[in-house]
């Protein structure tokens, strides 16, 4: 397991970005049925993620935090299994809406690879979403999503890191037992900045094994994601598995990268303790 200890602050931002990667995984959205829900719901939970250090790492952390559990339901803000949003345009198949995603940090000195350099910082990712409805059976449904997110560092004094852009195919399932299953297929597009980030070796830095490296911008790999997830009255339980490739990157030459394919993966279980009087109505 990671150790947070001499890090100020590192566990509530880390605790945000497991509850990104946990809560805002692609899982179904009831698909049939409307039906009357609270405003909003808060709970509490606990996840335990293994992700890799930073994509293209061969080393991984273990991660088990407390995460929080919201759901909003308004008109414009929302925050549900799709993530953290607000909504701008909404049709029968166009949606446009605010996203955000984010990553874990990693000390340089616990990995082989960044052994000398600077740390990674945690990072936070936000921007528009654009969304179109492809096809939709009554427990299916299909859609093409195009999100364009800008880049920073979560520490002191953050640092702004670029763009990045992952379209995807998504599709959600409606199984029994109240099931949910999110398959998610996507490219990866990123700006020279934000792979300089991870990928750069300074001449200052360079050794006899990590020569020195530039980035360039453009194709950053693939991703494949399965989530699954119920709830449960009270409680809700998700969890994840990412495949993620970096075959054809502009940056797989850079010595940071020990190798192109990883696999990260979650699960999370959150209990509900509070809710709003106030109901609207929701598709599910």
């Amino acid at each position: 397991m990671a150790n947070l200890s001499g890090r100020p602050g590192i566990a509530a931002q880390l605790a945000a970005a497991v509850a990104v990667a946990v809560l805002g995984a692609p899982a179904s959205a009831a698909l049939a049925a409307e039906v009357e829900r609270p405003l909003w719901e808060l709970g509490l939970g606990v996840a335990a993620l293994r992700l890799p250090h930073y994509r293209g790492s061969d080393q991984s952390h273990t991660w088990t935090l407390p995460v929080p559990y919201v759901q909003y339901r308004g008109e414009i803000f929302k925050a549900d299994r799709d993530g953290a949003r607000a909504l701008l345009f909404d049709s029968d198949r166009v949606q446009l809406d605010l996203s955000v995603a984010a990553s874990a940090p990693t000390r340089s000195s616990d990995n082989r690879a960044r052994r000398g350099m600077t740390d990674l910082a945690p990072t936070l990712e936000f921007g528009p979403k654009f969304n179109l409805a492809l096809a939709h059976g009554t427990h299916w449904k299909l859609d093409l999503r195009v999100p364009l997110r800008a880049a920073l560092t979560l520490e002191r004094q953050p640092r702004a890191m670029g763009w990045i852009a992952t379209p995807n195919l998504n599709l959600d399932l409606e199984l029994p037992q109240s099931w949910r299953l999110g398959l998610q297929a996507e490219a990866v597009l990123s700006s020279q900045r934000f792979n300089a980030y991870f990928y750069d070796v300074a001449p200052a830095q360079a050794t006899p094994q990590r020569p020195a490296y530039r980035s360039h911008g453009g194709a950053a790999g693939s991703e494949l994601t399965l989530a699954l997830s119920r709830r449960f009255d009270a409680a809700w339980l998700g969890l994840f598995v990412r495949r993620d490739s970096l075959r054809g990157a502009s940056f797989a030459a850079s010595p940071l990268v020990r190798q192109t394919d990883n696999v990260a993966f979650g699960i999370a279980l959150s209990w509900v303790l509070a809710n709003s009087s106030q109901r609207v109505t929701v598709t599910e």
